[in-house]
């Protein structure tokens, strides 16, 4: 079982006492306005796709972990390695994505977070690129990928939900050549 710790976080895989808190994260409707058409989830959907995302791991080595606040224990939401099926023209690619809980906005975690997710995709599961997509006007995302080292590739649209989206992206040349 893959955890990552960082100074604040620490970026683990998904229990059953997650699932009520992360329910929490997707049912608000600020959090999801940048996710796909921008609808929220239900406990029972948010079940489902915690047992996606742990199916993900056994599959691939990789994917979501559940992001909690070190001194607390409190589960702030997830960040991680997926598959982005929903815009086949990138694919073959790995996404790197974070969904944090509102009262976890504004504090570097998700970038703290994504950065370790970033470092575990290059250094342990061996990836060659990374991309990471953002709704056009999601700027926060998008400063967080340019954190990351992330350049954009391209502009177009999501066919799940016809908004248009910005895809970021990493090599792991670019990635060795920034490490620290």
């Amino acid at each position: 079982m893959v955890t990552l710790e960082t100074p604040r976080l620490i970026l683990r895989r998904w229990r059953e006492e997650d699932v009520a808190p992360m329910a929490a994260v997707n049912g608000d409707p600020e959090v999801m306005r940048w996710i796909r058409d921008g609808s929220v989830r239900d406990e029972e959907q948010t079940r489902d796709g915690i047992r996606a995302w742990e199916s993900e791991w056994e599959e691939r080595g990789f994917g979501l972990f559940a992001v909690e606040i070190r001194s607390t224990g409190e589960l702030a939401g997830f960040t991680g390695l997926a598959v982005p099926h929903f815009l086949p023209e990138v694919l073959p690619a790995v996404e790197v994505g974070w969904r944090l809980g509102r009262s976890h906005w504004g504090q570097g975690l998700a970038t703290e977070a994504a950065a370790a997710a970033v470092r575990f995709g290059f250094e342990e599961a061996g990836l060659e690129r990374i991309v990471s997509i953002a709704q056009v006007g999601n700027g926060a995302s998008e400063r967080i990928m340019i954190k990351l080292g992330m350049r954009l590739a391209r502009e177009t649209v999501n066919p799940t939900c016809g908004r248009r989206v910005r895809v970021f992206e990493l090599s792991a040349d670019q990635y060795a050549a920034t490490a620290r």
